[in-house]
């Protein structure tokens, strides 16, 4: 949704009265309990089934609780959920916890969550996750614009805790997927303007809002009606939004910024040094891909494989990892991340993810040979993410080897960007990248290259690939169904669906104030950091 969701991975404009300022006042400083943590302006109103990079998910994952949460290791437990039962792996039936409340008192249902999920599925709400609910009974009818049903016919109200559902083929994702954002439910009031509901949203979650300042900073509290498994050991959460890594480091230096999820590249080669035990590391489920839009010129068909192959093996990751990340990033070797069960580093086709200058230039031949090259290669990307240094990395790597003009195409923000991307109007090529939402390669898979999932931003479609990933969800067993979503990667490879180009340790950072850690998706453990 998010992340998942898009990995942002980025930050809005920063509140500052002066451009030489490096603090950002957030009183991060203060004894009042709330921890301030870095963050950037969503890119839309904080609705659990629209929000799909990681600034709003950040925010909507403390407001809301859903059936399933997952902890810092990204072991799922059941939240609101009392039994989640299923003879087949395909029909449901799911008993919710009683006494369970949103923020504004009324109780939470299992209408709450039917209606929610139907809200987010159907077509006409052009909901940025629906895709998620794709394998449920009925999506099809109600996915499209117009709709043909208002209502999935696999979910069934049963009573006030009880609801059934039923999918088109048994699924090995299902039930983890449950703690994913666009299954959260949905108060009524929602219902009467979704849009203002967005800018002040009423959750069940361990948090409860209290204000949105646009650009500038959100701020939530502990909600103590709450009484699920990651109740807040802290009073609340300050997103304080940046224009910069580089500013939200020197605050966090400087004390008044608690946690910080990405150190900038400026930073990496001292940061721990400067740091000592403050300084947090470790493999995360995160990636970063250089996309095309299905309409560029030159990136259709026959021609676009080969000019994206070549593009791959004319990138030095190593190179890149090391000289700019110092081991916080790592190789791509797949579509997914290392750190995910299933993943498999020698899939048929990797190689056109290692450096081969000879035979990039001999797959840009022939690619001429179909239509000569014209133009050059702009990659855009958000400047206020700290991305500069390596899409400036790897245009100079494509130029250098291939000959070609090519370089960064910076864009102000990440809202700028995404506005671009998710309205098709993007007419170069574009850095993107997804983090972990629930700890499954099929998450990472169906919501960015299956065919008409509206997180497919280069609207990849290979009905072979849908079928293996179909597959792959309804096998007997995990290990089956790793097999086939190895056969579906390959797919990927074969048609190099996008680029992908790193994977993610966390690089991140704490001040000397609170105790915390980072979780398996790389965003911190908001509801597990402790004031000292």
């Amino acid at each position: 949704m998010k992340w998942s969701r898009l990995t942002a991975l980025c930050f809005a404009a920063v509140l500052a009265a002066s451009p030489a300022l490096t603090g950002c006042s957030s009183g991060g400083g203060d004894d009042d309990g709330y921890v301030t943590v870095n963050a950037g302006e969503p890119q839309n109103p904080l609705l659990p089934a629209n929000t799909n990079e990681n600034q709003g998910g950040r925010v909507v994952d403390r407001l809301f609780a859903g059936l399933k949460y997952y902890d810092v290791d990204g072991k799922s437990y059941n939240e609101m959920a009392q039994s989640i039962d299923s003879p087949d792996r395909q029909h449901y039936t799911i008993t919710l916890k009683p006494d369970w409340t949103f923020t504004d008192g009324t109780p939470v249902t299992a209408k709450s969550f039917v209606d929610a999920w139907n809200y987010g599925a159907l077509g006409s709400n052009a909901q940025l996750s629906s895709w998620v609910f794709s394998p449920i009974v009925g999506y099809t009818d109600v996915s499209v614009d117009p709709p043909k049903a208002q209502t999935m016919s696999g979910l069934k109200v049963v009573d006030n805790r009880t609801f059934t559902v039923d999918l088109t083929q048994p699924s090995m994702d299902f039930e983890l997927s449950l703690g994913f954002s666009p299954f959260y439910p949905l108060p009524d009031v929602a219902y009467k303007d979704m849009k203002a509901f967005g800018e002040h949203p009423i959750g069940n979650g361990p948090y409860q809002f209290s204000s949105w300042d646009h650009n500038v900073k959100i701020v939530v509290q502990a909600n103590p009606g709450y009484h699920g498994g990651r109740p807040a050991k802290n009073k609340g959460l300050r997103f304080m939004m940046y224009q910069s890594f580089d500013t939200a480091y020197a605050d966090l230096l400087a004390g008044n910024l608690d946690v910080l999820d990405t150190v900038p590249a400026s930073a990496l080669a001292t940061y721990k040094k400067d740091l000592g035990d403050r300084a947090i590391d470790h493999p995360t489920a995160q990636n970063l891909h250089v996309g095309f839009p299905k309409d560029l010129p030159h990136f259709g068909g026959a021609e676009g494989v080969l000019r994206r192959k070549a593009i791959s093996m004319a990138i030095n990751r190593e190179q890149i990892c090391a000289n700019i990340f110092y081991g916080a990033r790592l190789p791509a070797r797949d579509f997914t991340a290392s750190t995910l069960p299933g993943f498999r580093g020698d899939l048929p086709g990797v190689q056109w993810l290692s450096y081969n200058p000879d035979e990039a230039k001999k797959l840009w031949a022939q690619a001429d040979a179909i239509s000569p090259w014209s133009g050059d290669l702009q990659i855009a990307y958000n400047s206020d993410g700290d991305h500069q240094a390596v899409i400036e990395a790897i245009a100079n790597s494509v130029k250098n080897t291939l000959g070609i003009a090519a370089g960064p195409a910076p864009y102000p923000t990440f809202k700028n960007l995404r506005d671009e991307i998710t309205h098709r109007s993007l007419n170069k090529a574009f850095r993107y990248a997804w983090q972990g939402d629930y700890p499954s390669m099929f998450e990472f898979l169906t919501s960015q290259y299956l065919t008409g999932s509206e997180t497919n931003d280069i609207d990849y479609a290979n009905p072979e690939f849908d079928r293996l990933l179909n597959a792959a969800l309804a096998a007997p067993t995990p290990d089956q169904g790793y097999a086939l979503l190895a056969q579906a990667q390959t797919l990927l490879l074969a048609d190099m669906a996008d680029v992908p180009v790193l994977e993610y340790n966390a690089a991140s950072a704490r001040s000397d104030r609170v105790q915390a850690k980072v979780t398996w998706a790389g965003l911190f453990d908001f509801e597990n950091i402790e004031k000292k």
